[in-house]
C-alpha cells in the first residue's frame, strides 16, 4: 500500500484549513455556503425523522440546531455535520411507545431524559478513552443492524406515505407482521388518493435526483424539491390540514422539558443502553468513514467525539429536541459542497434557527406524506439489495451475520439482532478455529529493527481480539516502514482484515509505509479484497 495518491490529493487542495476562530477567519465563505446548503438538506429530513419517531416534528430541528450550533465545537470531527438521523428511529419509537403508553407526549418526554442520561454517560465515556470501542464489533452484524433498521423505515413510513395515520396503524397492527399484512388494507382505504401520490413522488424524486449531474444535486437537494413541489401540491388541491404538518409558530413556546420520573424503570434503563450503543456507534463509524473523505486527510479524535456527541445529546434533550448523530449522508454533501472546517456545521444549525423563526407558518404548508416519501426511500437504501450482495461477496458467512441480525431486528428488538448476530460471529469464528482462550487476546509480536517494524500475528483472529490488536499497533511509532506479517497466524476474520487495512491508511497518512505480507500461507474465502483468511492445510 502506498499514500503517495492520498498525500497528492492534500497538495492539490492547498494547505490544511485552520481550525477554530482562526478558521473562521479563513474560510467563512465557503463554509458559509455548505452550511446554507446542507440547512436545506437537512430542515425537511429533521421534521420527516421526527414525523417518523413520533414526536413533535419541532423536536427534530431543535436536534438539528443543536447538533449544528453545539455539539461541533466539542466533537473531534473536522466536517461531519450533527443532527437526527433515520438510524434512531426505530428506537425513539420504541421509547416513546414502551414509556408513554397512550400519550405520546408524555413518552417522548420520558424518552428524553433517557437520552439525557445517555448524552451525560457519553461524555464520561469520552473522558475514560472510550473511542477505541468502535473497534469491537462485527461489520456484517453492522450492515445487518442498520438493514433491519431500514426494512423497519420502510414498513412504518410506507403507510403514511400514502396518507395513513401511521401511530393508529403501528398500535392496531401489533409488530412488523401486521404492519406487512395491512399494506393492501392500507391501499384499498386511501381516503385522498392526492396525498399518496405527492409521497410517491416524493419517493421518485429520492430515487431520481442522485442520476442527475453532479451540480444539480450540490445547489438544489432532493429534499428541498420534494418540500417544495409537496407544498404547491397540498395548497393547490387544498389537502385537509389533517394531512400537513404542525409546526409550532412559537418556537420557544414550544420547547418541552424531561421528564424523569420513569428514569430508573427496567424500560428506561433498557433505552439508555440501547441509546448508549446504537447513538455510539453510528457516530464513530461515521466520522471514521468521513475522515477517509477528508481533502485534507485530518483524522478525527474518536474519544473526543464521544464528548461532542454526549454535549449535544444533553442539551437537545433538555430543550425537547431528538437524540443526534454524525449524520453520514449530510456529512459526505459537507464535502461534496466545498466546506473546509466545523463551521460549515455551526452555519448549518444557525440557518435551521433562522428558518424555524422566521417561516413556520410555510412549514405547516408542507404534507406529512412528502416527508414520509423520502424517509421510505432511505429505509429502502439502508436496507437495498445491493448491501446485502455486497456482504455475500466477502463472504457466505457475513451473509449470514447480517441477514439474521436484519430479521431479529424487524421482527424482535434490535438489542436482540445485534447481541444474536454477535453470537452467532463469534460462534462462527471459533468454529473456524479461533481459541476460545483467545478470543479477546490474540497472540502478536512486534520487531523493532530502526526504521522497520515488523508487527506479526501469531494467533487466530476475530473481530472480538481487534480492541487488543489495534491497542498494540497503536504503540508503533509513526514514520516507520512497518510490516504486518500473516504467516505464522490462524484463521483470520474479514473484519479484522478490512480493520488492518484502515490502520494501514492513517499509519502512511502520518507518515509511514505499510506492507502486508505472509497472505500466501492463507487461502482467502472469496476473492473480495479483505475477505477472510483461513491457513493453508
Amino acid at each position: 500500500m502506498s499514500a503517495e495518491a492520498k498525500t497528492d490529493t492534500a497538495v492539490d487542495v492547498g494547505p490544511v484549513p485552520k481550525d477554530w476562530l482562526p478558521g473562521l477567519t479563513e474560510n467563512w465563505k465557503s463554509d458559509l455556503m455548505s452550511g446554507f446548503v446542507l440547512s436545506l438538506i437537512a430542515l425537511p429530513l429533521c421534521l420527516g425523522i421526527a414525523i417518523a419517531s413520533n414526536a413533535p416534528p419541532i423536536a427534530g430541528i431543535i436536534a438539528g440546531i443543536v447538533g449544528g450550533m453545539v455539539a461541533g465545537f466539542f466533537s473531534g470531527s473536522h466536517l461531519t455535520i450533527n443532527g437526527p438521523a433515520a438510524g434512531l428511529i426505530v428506537i425513539v419509537l420504541g421509547a416513546v411507545a414502551e414509556l408513554g403508553g397512550d400519550d405520546p407526549i408524555v413518552g417522548f418526554q420520558r424518552a428524553s431524559a433517557v437520552i439525557v442520561v445517555v448524552g451525560v454517560l457519553q461524555i464520561i465515556a469520552g473522558f475514560m478513552k472510550a473511542g477505541k470501542l468502535a473497534n469491537f464489533f462485527n461489520l456484517s452484524v453492522i450492515h445487518g443492524m442498520l438493514a433491519g433498521i431500514g426494512i423497519i423505515i420502510i414498513l412504518k413510513m410506507f403507510h403514511v406515505a400514502i396518507g395513513m395515520d401511521g401511530s393508529e396503524l403501528i398500535k392496531s397492527a401489533k409488530g412488523m407482521w401486521g404492519l406487512i399484512t395491512a399494506i393492501p388494507s392500507s391501499i384499498a382505504n386511501m381516503t385522498n388518493p392526492l396525498v399518496a401520490v405527492i409521497g410517491g413522488l416524493a419517493f421518485l424524486i429520492m430515487a431520481i435526483w442522485p442520476m442527475l449531474p453532479k451540480i444539480v444535486g450540490r445547489f438544489i437537494p432532493a429534499p428541498l424539491v420534494l418540500a417544495i413541489l409537496g407544498l404547491v401540491l397540498a395548497t393547490s388541491f387544498n389537502v385537509d390540514k389533517k394531512f400537513l404538518l404542525e409546526v409550532p409558530l412559537d418556537f420557544f413556546g414550544a420547547l418541552r422539558f424531561p421528564d424523569f420520573s420513569q428514569i430508573f424503570s427496567l424500560t428506561s434503563l433498557k433505552y439508555v443502553f440501547i441509546f448508549l450503543f446504537v447513538n455510539s456507534l453510528e457516530s464513530l463509524l461515521t466520522a471514521s468513514a468521513i475522515d477517509k473523505q477528508d481533502p485534507w486527510n485530518r483524522q478525527s479524535n474518536m474519544d473526543k467525539e464521544f464528548i461532542g456527541k454526549g454535549v449535544g445529546n444533553a442539551v437537545s434533550a433538555l430543550i425537547g429536541g431528538l437524540p443526534i448523530i454524525a449524520e453520514v449522508v449530510r456529512s459526505a454533501a459537507n464535502i461534496m459542497n466545498g466546506a473546509r472546517t466545523r463551521w460549515s456545521n455551526f452555519f448549518h444549525g444557525s440557518f435551521l434557527l433562522i428558518f424555524v423563526l422566521a417561516i413556520p407558518a410555510v412549514l405547516n404548508m408542507i404534507p406529512i406524506a412528502a416527508l414520509a416519501g423520502m424517509l421510505v426511500f432511505i429505509g429502502f437504501r439502508l436496507a437495498h439489495p445491493k448491501e446485502f450482495a455486497h456482504v455475500f461477496e466477502i463472504g457466505k458467512e457475513e451473509f449470514l451475520f447480517m441477514f439474521v441480525t436484519a430479521m431479529i431486528v424487524v421482527f424482535v428488538d434490535l438489542l436482540a439482532g445485534v447481541f444474536i448476530g454477535t453470537l452467532l460471529a463469534m460462534a462462527t469464528n471459533v468454529f473456524r478455529g479461533v481459541p476460545i482462550s483467545r478470543l479477546f487476546k490474540a497472540t502478536t509480536s512486534t520487531e523493532d529493527q530502526g526504521d522497520n517494524v515488523t508487527f506479526k500475528l501469531q494467533s487466530a483472529a476475530g473481530f472480538h481480539s481487534f480492541m487488543n490488536i489495534r491497542s498494540k499497533l497503536d504503540k508503533i511509532p509513526n514514520g516507520k516502514n512497518l510490516i504486518i506479517d500473516f504467516s505464522e497466524a490462524g484463521f483470520i476474520d474479514h473484519t479484522v482484515h478490512e480493520r488492518l487495512f484502515d490502520f494501514a491508511r492513517e499509519y502512511e497518512l502520518n507518515g509511514g509505509t505499510v506492507s502486508m505480507q505472509g497472505k500466501e500461507s492463507h487461502t482467502p474465502y472469496t476473492s473480495f479484497r479483505s475477505a477472510a483468511l483461513v491457513p493453508n492445510s
